[in-house]
């Protein structure tokens, strides 16, 4: 089994090295990520610049000036011998709950991947970033599992893990995305030319928070496990966009 990993945190984060080291035993591991951290990047592609490919000497990790969308769509498009049978994006230092995975360079790797045909994970640790090792021992779980059975193909797992040893995990959690309240305001500051800057601000309380979503997992110590399928349509609203379409007034 080929694997092709990735993030957003840049190819020195802890728990990509982490990630690469669990799955080790399981196949080929390929890992291609960020030269730095790229949170938030979301769904981006690089169309205006070329993308220059390196590898570490130390680890062997190959890491590109773009972000983690373009890290994948590069690897699994020309630079791999072979194409991937999985791709596993991680793992992440912090969530990616809720409306979190609209902005999340973690859940957008996994879903380049998808985009090109392969079964994909998104796997982010939720809390102070010190037991990369139960993401890496939940990553192995999730992998023998799909292994054996095949996920439809048009979902990828979002997937959340409480940070806390192995032992005091509660289990898993087929969840569904909550939301958030509004994101905080903007806020302004000065740089050391006294010119105004802007920082984006905090992420919004938790406000669709109950049984059944993420948070409500997380908060109890469960493995959180969302599909997301990456078709966007409203399927329940197209009569009523056909009904509103043929009522527009004439022009």
């Amino acid at each position: 089994m080929k694997i092709l990993l990735s993030n957003d945190d840049g190819y020195l984060a802890p728990g990509l090295a982490c990630l690469a080291d669990a799955l080790a035993d399981a196949g080929e591991v390929v890992v291609m990520a960020p030269d730095r951290d790229r949170s938030g990047a979301s769904n981006s592609l690089t169309l205006r610049a070329p993308l220059r490919v390196k590898r570490a000497a130390d680890s062997g990790f190959y890491y590109v000036d773009g972000t983690p969308t373009d890290c994948v769509h590069l690897a699994a498009t020309g630079l791999m011998e072979k194409e991937p049978d999985m791709v596993i994006a991680g793992i992440n230092n912090g969530s990616n709950l809720g409306d979190d995975t609209l902005y999340s360079g973690t859940v957008a790797a996994a879903i380049e991947g998808r985009f090109l045909g392969f079964p994909a994970i998104a796997i982010s640790l939720v809390g102070r970033a010190q037991h990369f090792d139960t993401a890496g021992y939940v990553a192995q779980r999730l992998l023998q599992r799909i292994r054996s059975e095949a996920l439809p193909a048009d979902t990828i797992l979002n997937v959340n893990v409480p940070d806390v040893p192995i032992e005091h995990l509660a289990g898993f959690k087929a969840t569904r995305l909550g939301n958030r309240h509004k994101s905080e305001p903007v806020i302004s500051d000065r740089d050391p030319q006294d010119e105004l800057v802007y920082w984006i601000g905090p992420a919004g309380p938790e406000q669709d928070a109950g049984p059944g979503t993420d948070f409500h997992a997380i908060k109890n110590g469960y493995v959180s496990i969302t599909p997301l399928h990456t078709d966007l349509t409203q399927h329940t609203a197209l009569q009523t966009v056909t009904t509103w379409l043929n009522e527009l007034p004439d022009g």
